[in-house]
């Protein structure tokens, strides 16, 4: 195993406005003071992205003495009507349903948003606070705050019972149809939502951790973004127990030890992790998809912008089985199954690439040759109903799994990692529509059954993808493309239906990369530690260790990757992901 550190909380530095960030409560509010004596009557806003507790800005907005403190969720429809607004989307599956194309006024009352707008106007002097989401709905604000909120951190207060979706007193509710609900609809609106938001706000409000908040100019927040859509940076990951998870990552990323395992981390995962954000003293924690919202084009490219809009399409995360057990059995959709019934227009095609293994390692990939269809399907069906276990051995093909092999797993294909696997998964992003096929008779670490989907995963299993096919087309594709004085680039996938493209770089000395006008995800495969650094000095030196993931904006051109630190003298190696044109 590699000796490396880890960096669980990376961070990206701004540079030029460090005076234009505050900490705590104090501060902010001794900041606001002085921003809020400019008129006789001024109106403040606090815009916000569900999830953010309400009742702490509400407390210490009303140390500013307002004229008028109003919550604009006074003006929401109740739950009933959103229920109604909303059944299509939330379909009654417990995992999937369909993209909303809400826009967030449908979410509110047009009578009571004009009762709050009329007791504004009718303010003649004063400060006037309006918060909540969508307050900017009610007045546009002589000041606007938006307070944003990581959806990892939602994540949290879900699972511990604090919160529920957004205008529904479900906080009890399984946590897959609280999940559910906010992918599919919330999380939808509130990005269209906020973005123009964040394009002209007055300041930015950290609230991710309880009464200690963090506030930012909305000047200095938009170049800490454009900051960073220019140079190489790393999202903050975030780690997870799963009822299959290993003990890999726990020993060799020093996570808490008391965890009975870590199943995944999401490494890059820009919808849903955070990016940390440092002014000076202060460090502003915001959703790493506010880059892709207000800077589509530096970060992904003119060709990825154009294809995909304002979202990432491409995902590193890790499943680590290591002294844990099985993956669920699984499928992707195809791409006309994910369109015509979730409303997604592309699907989660991916690809294993081996971190380590242990000796007795297999992933499961493909039916076997000669396989019957019928008699697969009914086997599932039975085993889903508690009649017997599935039948993988007489169905599915069991792979040798060795570290730096590379599996590639098109839509369509069934899979899954065996037990002794640290998987580094290279897939497109649309990560929620996994099809479980069967589960080993397994409950979920919150002790209910975890959800088998055979009704959507029998209509979308390729079963031309057979061992010879498997064999011939999805294990260890590796081609050779080029190689200089102490490096070798290899092509290693993904497969011609995949739109990722993957290439492979050994080195034991410096290697210069392009981005080619798109978006590059790497990741340090082997070695200790590398350092990123621009040709031109366009950015500083960007030091990553073993097992990171890191994300090359497209603007950034021409870049060299070269060993540091522990990692010079080493064997080192990259594993690069880009959008094929």
């Amino acid at each position: 195993m590699t000796v490396t550190t880890y960096d669980k909380f990376p961070e990206v530095p701004v540079q030029g406005f460090d005076s234009q960030a505050w900490q705590g409560w104090r501060d902010i509010i001794a900041t606001l003071k002085t921003r809020l004596t400019q008129k006789p009557k001024i109106v403040l806003v606090i815009d916000c992205y569900p999830g953010v507790r309400l009742a702490e800005i509400e407390r210490e907005m009303t140390s500013l003495d307002p004229a008028l403190l109003l919550n604009a969720e006074n003006a929401r429809r109740d739950e009933q009507s959103l229920h109604e607004l909303l059944a299509r989307n939330l379909t009654d599956d417990r995992v999937f349903g369909v993209l909303s194309c809400h826009q967030l006024p449908e979410f509110f009352d047009s009578a009571r948003l004009e009762t709050l707008r009329r007791q504004v106007t009718d303010v003649q002097e004063g400060l006037v606070i309006v918060y909540g989401p969508g307050a900017s709905l009610i007045h546009q604000g002589d000041v606007l705050i938006y307070a944003d909120l990581p959806r990892w951190e939602i994540q949290m207060r879900m699972r511990s019972g604090e919160l529920g979706n957004w205008g529904v007193e479900n906080q009890h509710e399984d946590i897959l149809r609280r999940y559910k609900r906010a992918f599919f609809i919330e999380w939808r609106v509130f990005d269209k939502h906020k973005t123009p938001l964040l394009k002209r706000a007055d300041y930015l409000l950290d609230t991710t951790l309880s009464d200690e908040p963090a506030m930012v100019s909305g000047d200095a927040l938009r170049a800490g973004l454009a900051q960073t859509a220019g140079r190489p940076f790393r999202v903050v990951p975030f780690f997870d127990p799963g009822v299959w998870g290993g003990q890999w990552m726990k020993n060799q990323f020093d996570l808490d030890p008391s965890k009975p395992n870590y199943a995944w981390c999401f490494d890059c995962v820009p919808e849903e992790n955070s990016l940390l954000l440092r002014f000076g003293d202060v460090r502003i924690e915001i959703p790493s998809l506010d880059v892709v919202l207000l800077h589509p084009r530096e970060l992904l490219g003119e060709k990825v912008h154009a294809r995909f809009g304002a979202e990432f399409p491409i995902r590193f995360d890790f499943l680590d089985t290591i002294g844990g057990q099985n993956l669920s059995f699984q499928v992707h959709p195809l791409t006309e199954y994910i369109q015509q019934q979730f409303g997604m227009h592309y699907t989660q095609d991916e690809s294993y690439y081996i971190l380590e293994a242990e000796p007795d390692a297999v992933v499961y990939l493909g039916t076997k040759t000669g396989t019957d269809p019928v008699a697969m399907i009914d086997d599932l069906h039975r085993a889903a109903n508690g009649e017997k276990a599935f039948d993988d051995a007489r169905f599915v093909n069991q792979i040798p799994a060795r570290k730096h092999d590379h599996f590639l797993i098109p839509a369509g294909t069934v899979h899954c990692s065996g037990s002794g696997t640290m998987v580094l998964e290279i897939s497109a992003t649309p990560y929620i529509f996994t099809f479980k096929l069967w589960d080993w008779g397994r409950l979920g670490l919150d002790g209910l059954p975890r959800p088998v989907h055979l009704e959507h995963g029998e209509q979308v299993i390729d079963w031309q993808r057979d061992t010879k096919w498997v064999n011939e087309h999805l294990i260890n594709r590796i081609e050779p493309l080029a190689e200089g004085e102490g490096w070798r680039e290899e092509r290693t996938g993904l497969h011609e239906r995949e739109f990722i493209e993957t290439r492979r770089h050994w080195f034991t000395a410096p290697v210069t990369h392009h981005t080619h006008g798109g978006v590059n995800v790497l990741n340090l495969v082997e070695g200790a530690e590398a350092r990123v650094e621009s040709p031109t000095g366009a950015f500083d030196p960007f030091v990553v260790h073993y097992a990171e993931t890191f994300i090359v904006p497209a603007s950034v051109g021409e870049y060299r990757i070269s060993p540091w630190g522990k990692g010079v003298g080493q064997q080192l190696a990259t594993v690069k992901a880009w959008v094929r044109g």
